[in-house]
């Protein structure tokens, strides 16, 4: 029986076993979320209280989004991953112990969720890591929206079902069937056989310079940049319903957690169709279009709800809302994530979260102080006015895919700098210095204007790979002579600017290829400590004093 094409990768066992404990963990996340909002509207129904459940679930991401990708990309993720469900599950079983006894307060409620959120916040970036090692290239894209049907399938189910189970039993049965969710994914991970690391000859990066790297990654980035800025101002508007929507639904609709389960569901099966219509829609609309479309749709719904009295049109409102929330988010994150190469994607991608998640988290507690001052319907329709406002300031920052034209073919053969002197083989590995490294380019007057268009693009693409300084340098005796300084942090961190290079960014070089000098090599300077090496210079002189003693002793003996 052959697989739908968006199911194609559940034929690879490994990622059908994760994805399906991934999907259940997915759903008791749902059952926690809906089940915390309401117990709070109980235990403090303050609108700045009940938004800070929302913040203390996004807060961990926007404090962890970095860490977690660092060490998603340099540990074992199998053991990582586990770690981390393990941690989360504590925390679960204690939230639902504390229910259940009638021990929970506001705070205990906060603070639980937080602590959920930093396990959720760490396995994140993990998990986005580790996809490509479960599925073949060619199954990569369908795994990605396998992900994202999966999460919104129990975005629809999973408040419909929290309200069902606070009926039932209240927020510590939905607590206690979050704990249990978890167990899935750990037994998948404990039963997973995860192969050994690809030995690359270098040694795998250290935790801090792992972050520094990311970051300037990013920094050097036009394009991830961009998508931070656009999925911003979609975020702040945008996290107006799920911080007040709660307390929206008791106080101002006069409703239960059935209901309030029922019109969340509404905004999942919006996400659900918005994922199934997204195709079409790109191949209509740019990425840029189709995320202003989305935050069209998502103001339009919260416009719906702020002016709604009855639940219909409040659910009709959050349904636009999904339509809009899915796509956007998915269109600017894809936008992100094809611009990542897999040594930093899970660092990369944590940043762009951060972004994302600080808004959601800022926005939160605005619109609950906002809330509070000028009532909730009325904050629901500022929230929307604010997106259109910030759709339109953040238009300008692209998003759309751009491909570099291969260079053409050129007889010119890049120089390679000169293999290390045999004298500094031996210490270059554990070498503690900085490497400076220099370029010689040769530019006539007609090609200045493409030489300096090119090195502009360069001095991004040297701070991508790691390089913590880079400057262009032009000889004022002889003006077509430059030359190009940049310095990484050590000798393994040169190594790895090979390694870390994009096919766009090899594309780049070799459109320098023309500008290279003919005579002058290009050069790597180890940095060196005039103290230390003076040291190791008396040493080495000692022990060649002690040989030549010693060779003239034993030929006295000898004789």
């Amino acid at each position: 029986m052959q697989l739908p094409t968006a199911l194609v990768p559940l034929r690879n066992g490994v990622f059908r076993h994760l994805w399906v404990a991934t999907v259940i963990g997915w759903l008791g996340t749902w059952l926690q979320n809906t089940g915390a909002g309401w117990l709070m509207t109980s235990l403090a129904p303050n609108p700045v209280i009940v938004a800070a459940v929302q913040a203390a679930t996004i807060m961990p991401v926007f404090l962890l989004a970095l860490p977690g990708g660092a060490l998603a990309d340099i540990v074992d993720r199998r053991i990582f991953l586990t770690a981390c469900q393990c941690w989360t599950f504590a925390a679960a079983a204690l939230l639902a112990v504390l229910t259940i006894t009638g021990s929970m307060t506001a705070w205990w409620l906060l603070a639980l969720t937080f602590a959920i959120g930093i396990g959720n916040a760490l396995v994140n970036p993990a998990w986005n890591a580790v996809i490509p090692e479960l599925v073949p290239r060619e199954d990569l894209v369908q795994a990605i929206a396998l992900n994202g049907i999966g999460f919104n399938l129990t975005r629809a189910v999973g408040p419909a079902l929290a309200g069902f189970l606070i009926l039932v039993g209240g927020s510590g049965l939905t607590f206690s069937a979050y704990a249990l969710a978890i167990l899935a994914p750990i037994a998948a991970l404990l039963f997973w056989q995860r192969n050994s690391r690809h030995f690359t000859g270098l040694p795998r990066e250290n935790f801090l310079p792992a972050m520094r790297a990311g970051m300037r990654f990013v920094r050097n980035t036009p394009a991830i940049q961009s998508a931070m800025v656009r999925t911003m101002a979609y975020s702040i508007p945008a996290s107006a319903p799920w911080a007040l929507l709660p307390l929206f639904v008791r106080h101002d609709l006069q409703l239960g957690a059935g209901m309030y389960g029922l019109i969340l569901g509404a905004m999942g099966i919006g996400g659900v169709t918005s994922g199934l219509l997204l195709p079409k829609v790109r191949g209509k609309l740019s990425r840029g279009g189709t995320v202003m479309a989305c935050t069209t749709l998502s103001c339009i719904g919260m416009v719906i709800v702020g002016l709604s009295h009855h639940w219909l049109p409040t659910a009709g409102g959050m349904l636009l809302f999904g339509l809009g929330w899915t796509s956007a988010f998915a269109t600017i994150q894809a936008a992100a994530q094809l611009v990542c190469p897999p040594w930093v994607r899970a660092r990369a991608l944590s940043i762009f979260q951060l972004a994302q998640n600080g808004a959601l988290t800022v926005g939160s507690f605005a619109w609950g102080w906002i809330g509070d001052q000028i009532g909730l319907s009325q904050t629901f329709l500022a929230s929307a006015a604010v997106g259109i406002v910030l759709m339109l300031l953040v238009r300008f920052f692209s998003i759309e895919a751009i491909v570099r034209a291969a260079p053409k073919p050129s007889e010119v053969i890049a120089p390679l700098p000169e293999a290390p002197a045999p004298e500094f083989v031996p210490i270059l590995r554990h070498a503690r210095g900085s490497v400076m490294e220099m370029a010689y380019y040769r530019v006539e007057g007609g090609q200045r204007t493409e030489f300096l268009r090119l090195m502009n693009e360069v001095h991004q693409l040297r701070g991508r790979t790691g390089a913590t300084f880079w400057q262009l340098y032009s000889d004022v005796a002889h003006p077509e002579h430059w030359v190009e300084v940049w310095s990484m942090e050590s000798w393994t961190e040169h190594l790895r600017e090979v390694v870390r290079l994009s096919e766009d960014d090899k594309r780049l070089l070799a459109a320098l290829t023309v500008f290279q000098h003919d005579v002058e090599r290009p050069a790597r300077l180890l940095a060196v400590n005039p103290q230390d090496h003076l040291a190791q210079a008396v040493e080495r002189d000692h022990l060649r004093l002690a040989g030549a003693a010693y060779q003239v002793a034993e030929k006295r003996g000898h004789a």
